[in-house]
């Protein structure tokens, strides 16, 4: 049973809930032979992409805007590798031993690591100094088809401003000495200043032929966005440059970080593989169990891939319930064949929106063999008409909504035929 009215046309807006990542430990040998400690965090369907992030200058692969940057992607499709670079976090090595070029390195192994056992990355992903880093690797993993650098230097000298003279002075005269960055003691070797006099971008930005995004915000005052322009300058097509309005150079708002993962993956969505297409007749839905949670389903529609769970508790709640799926179903036929009759008509809708509720009641007209009330299923549908709409094109309207096939299939003598077929 489906009831169906029409309510005020109040404008609600909700926000969808993010899709749950599955966090796997993930380590490689590093450029200097120690083992790097990194998460990949892959998305419960099939990924679309294998992404690899670089953390900024002696951050690390859990700071707040590589993981909300990570969970955006994961959340768009994309498999992401995050890691730390040696000597930092949870990886071994001394980071006094490290240089520009080291962080490279990493990289490339990174990569290397993740064409071993999955899928090379084809999305690089780097914020600060990582982002100088993803520039100067890209070249050498070649299938690398799209680069994204947030609040980069566009010379990785830059990073030398982070130290004042007489740190500077310490370390080049003893060799090595202990700096505080950030209200945290590290080692810096003169190594590590030497390398990044010597590394440019220049060479690397003239090789690179993926295509690149810059983001970065112009009020950064820990990186000037002249350096963003720079970057630009520098590139090949195709580069595009996003600006950042209002964030701080870490992205620590939750809303900059989130918006920015949003642009990224759909930036990216031109420049990586497609998913291959799934075989499936026109009409035919395939339901899997998905690799991780314990009731979590796959839909593929098409080429259209969704997920299905059961609420906390006894599911992930990584997706829509089944009910939530039948509802949606319900709600979208509705809403599409009223769009289809006022076009037709050429009424003065401008939107539409239904909300649905399902629920099972007592019908007292209705008895089982054993003399108790029989168990209806029942949904309430509310639909809301914006537009400058007259009272007799509004009634009209709600009974197109009646006609929508879903609805009629919904109300007639359904019969699901079963069978097993071999697998």
């Amino acid at each position: 049973m489906i009831g169906s009215r029409i309510r005020n046309p109040q404008r609600a807006r909700g926000v969808p809930a993010g899709v749950a990542s599955t966090p796997n430990r993930f380590t490689f040998t590093g450029s200097q032979g120690g083992e790097l400690s990194g998460r990949l965090d892959l998305p419960p369907t099939e990924p679309r992409a294998f992404a690899l992030f670089a953390h900024c200058f002696t951050c690390g692969k859990d700071i707040a805007a590589a993981s909300r940057i990570s969970a955006g992607l994961v959340a768009e499709g994309y498999a992401v590798l995050r890691f730390d670079f040696t000597g930092l976090g949870s990886s071994e090595g001394e980071f006094a031993n490290t240089s520009f070029t080291s962080n490279v390195e990493d990289l490339v192994a990174a990569a290397d690591a993740l064409r071993d056992r999955h899928e090379a990355p084809s999305l690089l992903v780097g914020h600060s100094l990582g982002g100088a880093a993803v520039l100067a690797a890209a070249p050498r993993i070649e299938e690398v088809t799209a680069v994204a650098t947030i609040a980069a230097p566009s010379e990785p000298a830059h990073v030398a401003g982070v130290f004042d003279d007489a740190d500077i002075e310490r370390i080049r005269r003893d060799g090595e000495a202990e700096v505080r960055l950030a209200g945290r003691p590290f080692t810096v070797g003169a190594g590590f200043l030497d390398d990044i006099d010597r590394s440019k971008l220049t060479e690397s930005l003239a090789t690179m032929r993926a295509a690149l995004m810059i983001m970065h915000s112009p009020v950064d005052n820990l990186v000037g966005v002249d350096h963003a322009r720079a970057i630009h300058e520098a590139a090949r097509h195709p580069k595009s440059f996003v600006s950042l309005d209002g964030a701080d150079h870490l992205l620590t708002d939750r809303a900059d970080a989130a918006w920015a993962a949003d642009v990224l993956a759909a930036w990216a969505g031109r420049y990586v593989p497609e998913l291959p297409e799934h075989d499936h007749a026109e009409g035919e839905v395939l339901v899997e169990e998905a690799e991780t949670g314990d009731f979590t389903q796959t839909v593929h529609a098409g080429n259209h891939h969704l997920l299905a769970d059961e609420p906390k508790g006894t599911g992930d709640d990584r997706g829509p319930t089944p009910y939530d799926l039948l509802l949606a179903g319900l709600g979208a036929c509705t809403s599409m064949t009223i769009r289809m009759y006022a076009r037709r008509k050429e009424l003065p809708l401008d939107d539409v929106r239904v909300t649905l509720r399902h629920e099972r009641t007592h019908a007292d007209d209705c008895r089982d063999e054993s003399d108790r009330p029989c168990r209806v299923e029942v949904i309430d549908r509310d639909i809301e008409l914006v537009g400058d709409l007259t009272d007799d094109q509004r009634a009209k309207l709600l009974e197109i909504a009646g006609k929508c096939p879903v609805h009629r299939t919904l109300e007639s003598d359904l019969r699901v035929h079963t069978r097993l077929v071999d697998a």
